[in-house]
């Protein structure tokens, strides 16, 4: 949730901060997001009342002819984070471990990078906090590149026992579990078992990268329409209708 508030904050400024209706939609994105999920509306509001309590989202209320309380994150705020430091933070929230060549092709829409280097500088300013907020995975049988993860928040990618299925935490904020990551993506549930992650040196990254890009884009559309619906609801209500 934080991730989502990070990344529309710096790719669609005129619509920031978000109504609740919107950040549910950013959530359910189907696009840049690793898993996908499905949060129903009373899942958000409860995530968003815990993360208030530990000061990491502000609600705003209704102003300046908006109708709707909306809400925005401080992660920047309370880490002292650039816009750069902001963008890999919420890629690493809303997708999970990545290289710095991923995490770059990804970036483009939130902050300029630009090489790899510059990329790898920042992780590695955000790992040597006194508090990190990333670290280096060690690398593991095959692999060719570092990935790096965040430690803001537990990962989503839980896997049910029964179903094989990503389940998402209990609403809140918690710094992640110090313990690796598994270096494979949650089983597809074709028998075939966990399928390998990709890695930068894929050909297909930059294709796959602005295609997420497009769809990214539609997906923000419709937030925009939802917003256009809450606020064509309240007129309404404000007329008696």
């Amino acid at each position: 949730m934080l991730g989502c508030l990070a990344e529309k904050q710096l790719t669609t400024p005129q619509q920031y901060p978000l109504t609740a209706n919107a950040l549910s939609l950013a959530c359910n994105q189907t696009t840049n997001r690793e898993p996908v999920v499905v949060l129903d509306d009373d899942t958000v509001l409860r995530a968003l009342d815990g993360l208030k309590e530990q000061r990491l989202v502000r609600f705003v209320l209704p102003s300046h002819g908006r109708s709707v309380v909306r809400y925005r994150q401080v992660l920047d705020e309370v880490y002292g984070l650039d816009v750069a430091g902001l963008a890999l933070l919420a890629i690493l929230l809303l997708r999970g471990p990545q290289t710095p060549g991923e995490l770059r092709a990804r970036a483009g829409r939130m902050a300029e990078f630009p090489a790899v280097e510059s990329v790898q500088l920042q992780l590695e300013n955000l790992a040597a906090r006194p508090e990190p907020l990333v670290r280096l995975l060690p690398r593991r049988p095959g692999q060719k590149e570092d990935r790096w993860q965040q430690l803001l928040a537990a990962s989503w990618a839980v896997a049910d026992p029964i179903a094989g299925a990503p389940v998402p935490p209990e609403p809140g904020f918690e710094r992640a579990d110090p313990v690796p990551e598994d270096d494979r993506q949650p089983d597809d549930g074709s028998g075939a078992g966990p399928v390998p992650r990709k890695g930068s040196g894929d050909g297909t990254i930059g294709l796959r990268a602005e295609f997420d890009e497009l769809r990214a884009e539609v997906d923000e559309l419709r937030a925009s329409v939802a917003e256009l619906a809450d606020s064509l609801d309240s007129l309404r209500r404000s007329l008696g209708g």
